[in-house]
């Protein structure tokens, strides 16, 4: 959410900045409610103001034999008290309209993030590795069906389209991935691992921006919980409505969860295979800093999900996305963008934003410098570490052997307990 005085003091920067993500921002329908609801407050302290006047002066006017001032005083205190009741009940209604369209205003982009809506607009910044170029691309759904790895006729029996079915080495494969990203997160690049809940109430949703806006794209249950669409929601709001102490920033964190996702908006794109599904296993990697600190945070955050593909021998991209591209919540954002040989294209496995105070703002996660300072609102972040479907996709396709095994990355191999994913055997 943005500060309310930002957006009063600024419109013009407001309307341009959402533009600048494809989002006509109500701004002016802001500004006029938010007139109405500030000359509310207004007539409620004249008339809160008189009626303490008035209700005073009858004691006195009692005492000095004037009776017929005093009934005057109490009739107009009567008065003054419907108009006050009428009046509070118009300001709280005004407050819920502005709170509203404050949760519809997005998140400004930084400056440095480029101007554009399309991905055509988006900015590399940097590359790794080569990428893979097998003489004859195989896509992953057919190398899991030859392997016995994945099920999808029988998941799709199981829970409807868009869902996985994870079989033998593939269930082994799926299962190590994510244990090895929460390990290397947390042995090895200092984050504290995090077992969140995987349902989560609607505030917590509010406060990380995905509600009032993606209502349709969650899972909600009969009890108003909500299926986590990422780990980011619950372990965000783990510090919701708290005042933080400056030592503990900045704060790393590193989940694994499942993740769902009715993808509402994406009917028909990528289905084949595990390209998109409802339901996926993704490690998340949150922090909270202090303001100064986030940008620095962002590249370190960055690189710490780099560095999971990197390890996995893949070749892949950093896009620096570009205004219309990015989320509602974000300030900038980073997707990192895996080659897939057997789709002959790049695939987005993780993005790593910056929200600055947006999400903090609507969780009220605020921070003291220092006893007796005014408390801030903390700077928040947050990227994959990485989602598990288009990795173990990719995986399949790019160490794909000319015997049709798969070969895995080194460190993989302890967790899977062999070198490689075999083809099965003709007796099995």
């Amino acid at each position: 959410m943005l500060d309310r005085q930002f957006v009063r003091q600024n419109p013009p920067l407001v309307k341009v900045g959402a533009a600048r993500k494809g989002i006509d921002a109500p701004v002016d329908e802001f500004l006029r409610i938010d007139g109405e609801w500030r000359e509310a407050i207004s007539r409620l302290e004249v008339d809160q103001a008189e009626m303490n006047r008035t209700s005073k002066s009858i004691g006195t006017l009692l005492a000095s034999g004037k009776t017929e001032e005093a009934e005057a005083a109490k009739a107009k205190t009567s008065a003054l008290k419907d108009s006050i009741r009428s009046g509070e009940s118009a300001q709280r209604d005004l407050e819920a309209q502005l709170r509203a369209i404050e949760l519809s205003l997005p998140n400004l982009p930084h400056a440095s993030v480029p101007d554009g809506l399309t991905e055509a607009e988006n900015v590399i910044v940097r590359t790794w590795g080569e990428p893979a170029m097998p003489s004859e691309p195989t896509p992953h759904w057919e190398i899991a069906e030859e392997l016995g790895l994945l099920d999808l006729p029988r998941a799709t029996k199981l829970s409807g389209s868009g869902f996985a079915l994870y079989t033998g080495w593939g269930a082994r494969l799926q299962r190590a991935l994510f244990n090895f990203m929460i390990d290397h997160q947390t042995l090895k690049a200092g984050y504290r691992e995090i077992y969140p809940p995987f349902m989560v109430n609607a505030d917590s949703l509010r406060g990380t921006g995905q509600l009032p806006k993606f209502g349709d794209d969650l899972y909600k249950t009969q009890d108003d919980l909500y299926l986590i669409p990422t780990a980011e929601v619950p372990v965000t709001n783990m510090y919701r409505d708290e005042i933080l102490d400056a030592s503990a920033l900045t704060m790393k964190m590193a989940a694994y969860s499942g993740c769902f996702r009715r993808e509402a908006g994406a009917a028909g794109k990528d289905t084949r295979g595990i390209q998109r599904v409802h339901q996926f296993d993704k490690v998340e990697l949150v922090k909270l800093t202090k303001p100064e600190d986030s940008y620095d945070e962002l590249e370190s955050l960055t690189k710490d999900a780099e560095a999971i593909l990197q390890m996995m021998g893949l070749h892949y991209r950093v896009s620096l996305m570009c205004g219309g591209e990015m989320s509602f919540s974000n300030a900038k954002q980073y997707d990192l963008e895996i080659w897939s040989p057997g789709l002959q294209r790049y695939l987005e496995v993780s993005s790593c934003s910056n929200f600055e105070a947006f999400q903090a703002r609507r969780a009220g996660i605020r921070f003291r410098r220092a006893q007796g300072e005014r408390p801030e609102f903390v700077h928040t972040l947050n990227g994959s570490g990485v989602a598990c479907p288009r990795l173990f996709a990719c995986i399949l396709e790019v160490h794909r052997q000319p015997d049709g095994s798969v070969l895995l990355p080194g460190p993989l191999r302890p967790y899977v307990g062999s070198d490689r994913l075999p083809r099965p055997s003709a007796s099995s």
